[in-house]
């Protein structure tokens, strides 16, 4: 029996070329930067590899709540939060024209997400703070 749940497994490895250091940085209302730094095996800092940042919030919908992330296009940590509100507004419509496609492609019995209009300031639904 443990064998069947090992199955799979046996090439598991680690790309020790390829590591990260993640970091969570939070307003403690709606605003999450996951700030991800390459490192070297040593766990150093190997600055030949671009830092990432990271955008995460939950927004309601009719069907509850919605985690949304972003990759935000940014230097620093500052600039990361700056950029926030828009990255999670593009990747809030991205999702939206997904779904229609979805909903279009499956004449309508597709996923539905509801409304998400609540980020607007409407009363079904919004950022979750």
């Amino acid at each position: 029996m443990a064998d069947k749940n090992m199955q799979g497994l046996e090439g598991l490895e680690a790309d020790k070329t390829n590591l990260y250091k993640e970091e969570i940085f939070s307003d403690l209302k709606s605003a999450s930067i996951r700030k991800i730094t390459p490192v070297k095996e040593d766990g150093t800092e190997d600055s030949d590899r671009k830092t990432i940042y990271s955008a995460h919030t939950q927004i309601m919908t009719q069907g509850g709540a919605l985690p949304i992330s972003a990759e935000v296009d940014a230097q620093s940590l500052g600039e990361a939060f700056e950029k926030f509100p828009e990255a999670i507004r593009n990747e809030v419509e991205r999702l939206r024209d997904e779904v229609q496609k979805q909903q279009i492609a499956n004449a309508g019995k597709g996923m539905n997400l509801g409304n998400m209009q609540g980020q607007q300031g409407g009363n079904e639904g919004g950022i979750i703070t």
